[in-house]
């Protein structure tokens, strides 16, 4: 459960809730169960020294701001990310813009002007890889180091793995570009999902029998197009859904977007912001030789998804 206060400073010097914290370092995209761990080990050791315990990230994501032109296909925008941290049982977020001045920072600087200048950290927990500072010379033996010459604890956690298997954003976003959105709840620990306003179609799906709520995601989102069952949150409601995600090669062809259809749902979601999450894959897309056959696979995705949400019981995000 999420503190009654979660609070998020951006660059500037924490107020005197989060002076002197034990900061978790990272990206955290995601927020995955190989964040968690180191999470959670920020909030251990922050209770064993009665101090509070902070996430310390980056906005933009570095790999953004180095390659400006390359489409990143994010697990977590900056708001969704800040959503599941408040999750976790932090008392806070520091956002730090990764820009060139920070970008121009060596590792030491870093460590100098950064944690112990501007935040007086009592303490830093990264994972096994974590690599910061120009060049990303900073490595989770020089921060151990550091923590030794300025006298803040530095604890670097292993890396964690599923039955064998790395748990990092890497592997997610890979399951998630082949659909196999089970696999990467496995890897996250909860449903993968996405959060968007409901934007006027052309009306197709409630001439059909399925109106439906459509979202526009992210230019670089690599989910594989195709059926999926889905959970949504609607006004502090959630609804089990079936939904589409691609270019409706059936009509138009035409821009990529997400298609949601809720089951005992009735209003109007225009102008609306839902979260929206992938319980299960369904099939592929498909041309249907008439719109009749693509209504009959409608109902049989609509039976398919209610099993699949069944067999997933209560499964969501923890936002």
């Amino acid at each position: 459960m999420a503190p009654q206060r979660f609070l998020i400073v951006r660059d500037a010097a924490p107020d005197d809730s989060l002076r002197g914290a034990v900061v978790a370092i990272g990206n955290f995209d995601g927020v995955h169960r190989g964040h968690r761990a180191v999470i959670a080990a920020a909030i251990a050791r922050a209770k064993a020294m009665g101090r509070p315990a902070a996430a310390l990230t980056f906005e933009p994501h570095p790999r953004a701001y180095f390659n400006p032109g390359e489409p990143l296909f994010r697990l977590t925008d900056a708001a969704a990310k800040l959503r599941l941290l408040a999750s976790t049982g932090l008392d806070g977020a520091i956002v730090l813009s990764f820009d060139a001045a920070l970008a121009r920072l060596t590792a030491a600087q870093f460590v100098a002007r950064v944690l112990v200048e501007r935040f007086r950290v009592s303490g830093a927990v990264i994972g096994f890889n974590f690599h910061f500072g120009m060049n990303r010379a900073g490595s989770p033996e020089f921060l151990t180091a550091q923590g030794e010459k300025y006298g803040f604890a530095v604890e670097v956690v292993p890396r964690f793995e599923d039955n064998g298997r790395p748990v990092s954003s890497g592997p997610i976003r890979q399951a998630l570009i082949a659909g196999r959105v089970e696999e990467a709840a496995e890897f996250l620990g909860f449903p993968w999902f996405v959060s968007g306003t409901v934007i006027h179609g052309d009306r197709r799906g409630r001439a059909l029998g399925f109106p439906t709520a459509n979202l526009s995601l992210d230019a670089a989102c690599g989910l594989r197009h195709g059926v999926y069952a889905v959970r949504a949150a609607v006004g502090g409601r959630r609804y089990d859904g079936v939904a589409s995600f691609g270019r409706r090669p059936m009509f138009d062809g035409g821009a990529v977007l997400l298609e949601v259809f809720l089951f005992d749902f009735s209003g109007d979601l225009y102008g609306q912001s839902i979260d929206v999450a992938f319980i299960a894959w369904l099939r592929e897309e498909q041309v249907f030789a008439s719109v009749d056959d693509l209504v009959r696979q409608m109902q049989d995705d609509t039976r398919r998804a209610q099993e699949a949400l069944a067999r997933a019981g209560a499964a969501f995000p923890p936002i």
